[in-house]
């Protein structure tokens, strides 16, 4: 049974690995660069993922749906949490040029572009649904926490990119459209699903950009890197799943948790390390070799979850 789940996992994943290799060849011959990622990261961010998120929460309002999403949020609280507590013992020796982005690395996965399409593609609308809640959560800890963590100064935390994030303004919307039950008209609604399917291929083209720009023999030697990718996709994810199952999560709310949970390290990790001039080389390393990695262990972790739900 577990070989059917992982199978079944691993298939959409490698969907999505191989649109990550189309980007990979696209940046490698020049179709991209890095001023084209830029911009195609600004849509991904400020068009398509609220479009993701709105185009979700288009159904009617019912009671379980709401339940689970707090369900959802509330575990997404205690994953944050937990992650903070567990990178703070295991990488408090770890030298200061390295720490912060060890830390913020391996606290935050790439629960919005590479969880989102696999949501999406094993759970349907629902799986959007809730992963849209953990997004929510983590875009609350990545600008109040994150960035101190990274800039190791509290002045630079801003209740105002908080507020106004488009992953929180996204979700504020589509939840009052949802709690009202208020249905978009179709000159409206069409345009937002047009663009909500733009979220599997872009993010994917966007992280195959950043691939073929890192130098992957360079992060299979990075020790640092390693200890923040075995963190990030095998222990955090574990743990936190463990403690979900023994709290009774299941169905499709514990299946969306822990493909958030098991994403690979954020690309927000390289942003906020050039950002704050940290160990920019580290975080790129980080990033490409849990990226990679991520195909087996997300597969592995997603299938055990399908197995307790």
């Amino acid at each position: 049974m577990i070989m059917d789940y992982f199978l079944k996992v691993s298939e959409q994943v490698s969907v999505l690995f191989i649109l990550i290799g189309i980007g990979y060849l696209c940046g490698k011959v020049g179709f991209i660069d890095k001023h084209t990622t830029k911009k195609i990261t600004d849509i991904v961010l400020y068009v398509v993922t609220p479009c993701v998120i709105i185009h979700a929460y288009q159904m009617e309002y019912q009671p379980s749906i709401l339940v689970n999403l707090g369900i959802t949020a509330l575990c997404a609280i205690g994953v944050h949490l937990l992650s903070m507590v567990i990178v703070k013992i295991v990488f408090r020796k770890m030298p200061d040029n390295k720490k912060e982005v060890l830390k913020f690395g391996s606290i935050f996965s790439n629960c919005g572009f590479m969880s989102f399409p696999l949501q999406q593609a094993i759970l349907g609308k629902e799986g959007i649904l809730y992963g849209a809640a953990f997004v929510g959560v983590f875009n609350l800890f990545v600008w109040s926490y994150g960035v101190v963590c990274m800039s190791g100064e509290r002045k630079n935390f801003s209740v105002k990119k908080i507020m106004f994030n488009p992953g929180i303004l996204g979700v504020f919307i589509a939840l009052l459209l949802f709690l009202f039950s208020v249905k978009l008209p179709m000159v409206i609604a069409s345009p937002v699903e047009y663009l909500a399917n733009l979220n599997t291929p872009l993010p994917m083209l966007i992280i195959g950009y950043y691939l073929s720009q890192a130098k992957l023999t360079d992060a299979l030697k990075d020790k640092y890197a390693w200890s923040g990718t075995v963190i990030r996709l095998i222990v955090i994810p574990m743990i936190s799943i463990g403690i979900m199952i023994l709290l009774h999560i299941k169905g499709i709310t514990l299946i969306t948790l822990a493909i958030s949970v098991s994403a690979p390290v954020a690309a927000t990790t390289t942003m906020f390390a050039t950002k704050f001039d940290k160990n920019t080389a580290l975080s790129v390393n980080l990033v490409s070799l849990s990226t990679v990695l991520s195909i087996i262990t997300m597969s592995c972790i997603v299938a055990v979850s399908q197995i307790f739900a």
